[in-house]
């Protein structure tokens, strides 16, 4: 099966370049990624052309321009000119194991999205921390016992079936989850009306639920290690009424999304 990655990122080059690491070490390597860029500066176009240069798949760069936070409307972009029957999305700032795409696909079943897990790096160990420190049982409960990670029960993986079936919303986020692209373009892909920070995931999850799907969550596997930056991040109100608007439908289309309007 055909994988698609698509990583977003806004203007934090150093942790992209750690992430785009992460990729070019994985028992399964992608066939090939998007950097989806919500208009970041020349840098991160800088560690776009580095990894293109050396990563055995095609890494296509796609950016527009800076009109604030607007990951709804890039996402898009690339899950439309992506070629892969199963996408995978993931943050720029969020560094994986080798494992980390072996471990989507292990999990990958139809009528079902992955949501993955998460471990936050601190502002104490960002600096130092790599791909390497995501592949070391040893080092992640050093940083786990200096209190410098957290949510380290996820550093342990066990790939078995220790997955969770459900339709809750809660746990949504889109730095980490993967749907085979058959799904995520019956529902028209993201709602672009969302600009701002939050929520956007969480509709496009409601819709895949009125769709049909269920999420699949796993504790042990498809892990990513988000790195902490500085962050004036606050719900939109605008979204949180978009969200809210979504519950209270029955529909699963999005009329601003991949397919546009009119």
């Amino acid at each position: 099966m055909k994988v698609s990655l698509v990583i977003t990122t806004y203007n934090n080059h150093t942790a992209l370049k750690k992430a785009t690491e992460g990729i070019l070490k994985q028992t399964r390597l992608p066939d090939e990624v998007f950097i989806a860029d919500d208009g970041s500066d020349g840098l991160t176009t800088s560690v776009t052309e580095l990894f293109a240069a050396v990563a055995p798949f095609p890494v296509r760069h796609v950016r527009q321009e800076n009109r604030g936070f607007r990951a709804a409307k890039i996402r898009n972009e690339a899950i439309r000119q992506s070629a892969g029957e199963y996408i995978i999305l993931l943050d720029g700032d969020c560094v994986v194991n080798a494992h980390f795409i072996s471990d989507h696909l292990c999990l990958a079943e139809e009528r079902f999205f992955i949501q993955g897990k998460r471990v936050h790096v601190g502002k104490n160990a960002v600096d130092a921390f790599t791909c390497e420190h995501a592949d070391s049982f040893i080092k992640l409960v050093g940083l786990g016992l200096q209190g410098k990670i957290s949510n380290i029960h996820h550093i342990i993986r066990l790939p078995f079936d220790f997955s969770v079936k459900n339709r809750k919303l809660k746990g949504i986020k889109s730095c980490n989850m993967s749907f085979f692209k058959k799904d995520i373009l019956a529902v028209n892909g993201f709602n672009e009306d969302f600009i701002g920070w939050g929520n956007e995931d969480s509709e496009l999850a409601c819709r895949f639920f009125r769709y049909g799907l269920r999420k699949k969550c796993h504790s042990f596997m498809a892990i990513c290690f988000h790195l902490w930056h500085p962050s004036n991040k606050g719900f939109a109100k605008g979204n949180r009424d978009l969200l809210e608007t979504t519950l209270n439908s029955k529909g699963y289309w999005c009329g601003n999304g991949i397919i546009k309007k009119g």
